[in-house]
């Protein structure tokens, strides 16, 4: 992750906790002037949104994440904000850097409201400051806490989480009992993972880093997000193509009787990234359907006018057309789950020594080998989603958080790329890291789209000879061209539209 920059990384709640111990007591800048930062820019975040004459209501706990909440108070009040803050636990046993930030708040001339929760009345407010539990909390959210959440949750006005949104699990994304529903989290010093995984992703807003001056050295995530700026720039040049095949052929083994669209999905989707050849492989008596649909792609039938599926028997016919040029090959969409079928993927993964996108069906099939290591020389990318991923490796899978760590375990096991997809999808490499995607994807989620990923990642896989970018690549077209579909369209995305 060297290449990438460091406000990309996703941290969890025990590495950022590091990074601010180690900044404080290796490197000598001591926590209070840490606070001070954080405050300060998240004050200038909200000040940049509201007038000078804006009420906000500030809820605090008894930790730092208070703290952080009072520096904010402190410093809007000197701009003319109206402050008024609650203490849900009152201000006692305050940890050291927010009793002193107190202290400060209470120096001033300006009046502020101090109350307790028991005293708390609403007002008329503009916003809210959600300073109460920070990344520590583990167990589900108590009273008063929880009942602060629910008033909350039920106002119209902005909110505005500190670090992380209270009851929000900053690991997993987990709601913990119930949490606060934000429109900005203002994350200090590290961007969290549980941002991005399960109910994460809606709870916590847009997501705002404030930098603190951690020294890089300190700096070790759990994930990096996925963008197209570090993505181009950790990039080669392709290489600009003499004839159809100097760049490498994507060899397409798809299709069975009643699934010949994924297939073509798959192949148009390949097509559009630039490829010089695609090669589409299928059984004989499917051809017909493709010749329609698949003009510009090279079609090679094997086995008989009758054959609908692919069957054990075309196995070396195949291996012996994929080594009549060198490529990739891209194996799954519409095989369908027929014992021959089955027997035949099986044949080929484990003869073909090259590299492989394993897709779909084929996934079903590698997880009935009793023995799945790749051939000699062989790369492997992995495209299951959820359900695959659970039945590939044999293991439970209860959300997205088993599901990164499941991701970035067996991709560093078994020396494997695996792009797992789902909300997030999640990029597993050979070496341990793991790459999320930081939008939404559950419009990709319906039938046809995976067929279409797989063909775009097959294609950036010749482009820049790495499986890595072929999937960030893959993942950022599509979006990149679903973005464009509803700027000029209305309605519904159908696969078609990211091609």
């Amino acid at each position: 992750m060297n290449q990438i920059p460091h406000s990309y990384y996703l941290c969890s709640a025990g590495q950022s906790r590091y990074m601010d111990e180690q900044t404080i007591s290796e490197f000598g800048i001591d926590g209070f002037t840490l606070m001070e930062i954080a405050g300060t820019r998240a004050a200038d975040f909200i000040q940049f949104r509201f007038s000078s004459a804006s009420h906000g209501v500030f809820f605090c706990g008894k930790g730092n994440n208070a703290g952080d909440a009072l520096v904010i108070a402190r410093l809007l009040s000197q701009q003319g904000f109206k402050i008024t803050i609650c203490f849900l636990s009152g201000t006692d046993d305050l940890s050291p850097d927010t009793q002193k930030n107190l202290d400060l708040l209470q120096k001033l001339d300006e009046k502020i409201d101090l109350l307790n929760w028991e005293d708390f009345e609403p007002d008329t407010y503009d916003f809210i400051v959600d300073g109460m539990l920070g990344t520590g909390l583990s167990s589900e959210v108590r009273a008063p806490y929880s009942d602060a959440i629910s008033w909350i949750n039920k106002q119209k006005i902005p909110v505005f989480a500190l670090d992380v949104p209270t009851g929000l699990h900053a690991d997993s994304g987990r709601i913990l009992g119930t949490a606060v529903q934000t429109d900005f989290t203002l994350s200090f010093g590290t961007l969290k993972t549980g941002f991005y995984l399960n109910q994460g992703f809606d709870t916590a807003g847009e997501v705002i880093l404030c930098e603190l001056s951690f020294p890089n050295k300190f700096k070790k995530p759990t994930a990096a997000l996925i963008d197209r700026s570090w993505v181009e720039a950790a990039s080669p040049s392709p290489k600009k193509q003499k004839h159809k095949y100097e760049g490498g052929v994507l060899y397409i083994i798809a299709g069975s009787e009643g699934l010949t669209g994924a297939g073509i999905l798959a192949a148009k989707s390949a097509w559009s990234a630039g490829l010089g050849a695609v090669i589409l492989i299928t059984p004989k008596g499917l051809l017909e359907i493709y010749e329609k649909q698949l003009v510009q792609i090279i079609k090679k039938p094997v086995g008989g006018p009758d054959d609908g599926y692919f069957k054990e028997e075309h196995g070396e016919h195949v291996l012996n057309i994929i080594a009549e040029k060198p490529g990739k090959v891209l194996i799954g969409p519409g095989l369908g789950r027929h014992q021959e079928t089955i027997r035949f993927t099986q044949h080929i993964l484990q003869h073909f020594e090259g590299d492989v996108i394993i897709d779909a069906d084929a996934l079903f099939a590698l997880s009935n080998m009793e023995d799945r290591k790749k051939p000699e020389g062989s790369k492997w990318i992995f495209t299951p989603h959820p359900g695959e991923l659970k039945t590939l490796f044999n293991q439970e899978v209860q959300d997205d958080f088993d599901r990164l760590n499941l991701t970035k375990e067996k991709a560093r096991e078994e020396k494997i790329t695996i792009l797992s997809k789902g909300m997030p999808t999640i990029v597993g490499t050979e070496t341990g890291d793991a790459y999320l995607t930081g939008y939404e994807t559950r419009i990709f989620s319906r039938a046809g789209f995976g067929d279409v990923l797989a063909g775009k990642v097959g294609a950036y896989w010749l482009k820049y000879s790495s499986s890595e970018l072929a999937c960030f690549y893959g993942l950022l077209d599509g979006f990149q061209k679903a973005q464009q579909y509803f700027v000029e369209n209305s309605g519904s995305l159908a696969p078609i539209d990211i091609i």
